[in-house]
């Protein structure tokens, strides 16, 4: 219980922030003051890469940790086990680089 407690304030923490980050945003929005071309762009940019790369490093450590922890439960099979996690760990990244790509396009 004290784990989905913890899980809940982080997640609470993490929407309040970025409602604080993104409310001058909208506030653009509103008015009309964004055009093609926006100094607000990059700021978007910046937010989504952001993003991206904390769920890749967060996917890859999960990947590596779930490796690891079966390869100590048995060693037989870490041979057989290194290379899905390496094709793996190269997909998630590739992921990250397609969103880095997205953003500073639309930017």
């Amino acid at each position: 219980m004290k784990t989905l407690g913890t899980i809940a304030k982080r997640t609470a923490l993490f929407a309040v922030t970025m409602v604080a980050a993104l409310a001058p945003v909208a506030n653009a929005f509103a008015e009309g003051t964004v055009t093609e071309g926006s100094p607000l762009g990059p700021i978007g940019a910046g937010l989504a890469i952001g993003m991206a790369v904390i769920g890749g490093g967060l996917g890859q450590g999960k990947a590596v940790a779930a490796m690891l922890e079966s390869y100590g439960r048995n060693p037989s099979v870490g041979g057989k086990l290194l290379a899905p996690m390496l094709i793996g760990m190269a997909l998630i990244e590739s992921l990250v680089i397609l969103a880095f790509v997205i953003a500073f396009l639309k930017a």
